[in-house]
């Protein structure tokens, strides 16, 4: 196994982080999973109606468990690393770019809901 500095290992942490989110979250990947997903009528002890999606399959479970993907984005960025470099590491840069922009914009977005919170309150 090559020995890896901090900063790629890094890298690969913030790209798989962004890679699990793209696939088990985001609208652009939504047509991957929602041949493995059902929607169910739910009707809480209020009588209100909403409508959850549920996995229809080990494999609808897959996508739609954040951990299980992790676990799986992980293994692939991780063994395409080691494997091929060359194509893998402009992949991984980017993903971890946009993996830390946003944990970022998860702070910023906290703290400017919160300010408007207080604000209003005042």
């Amino acid at each position: 196994m090559p020995n890896l500095d901090w900063m790629t290992y890094l890298m690969i942490i913030l790209a798989s982080y962004r890679f699990t989110h793209l696939i088990v979250f985001d609208k652009i990947t939504e047509f991957l999973r929602n041949p493995f997903l059902r929607k169910e009528r739910v009707v809480d002890d209020e009588g209100h109606v909403s409508t959850k999606k549920t996995p229809t399959s080990m494999f609808g479970y897959l996508l739609n468990c954040y951990w299980c993907t992790g676990i799986w984005s992980a293994i692939i960025l991780g063994v395409s690393y080691l494997l091929i470099p060359h194509i893998s590491k402009p992949v991984i840069f980017i993903l971890s770019i946009a993996g830390a922009q946003a944990i970022l914009e998860t702070f910023v977005g906290v703290g400017t809901k919160l300010v408007q919170f207080l604000s209003e309150k005042k």
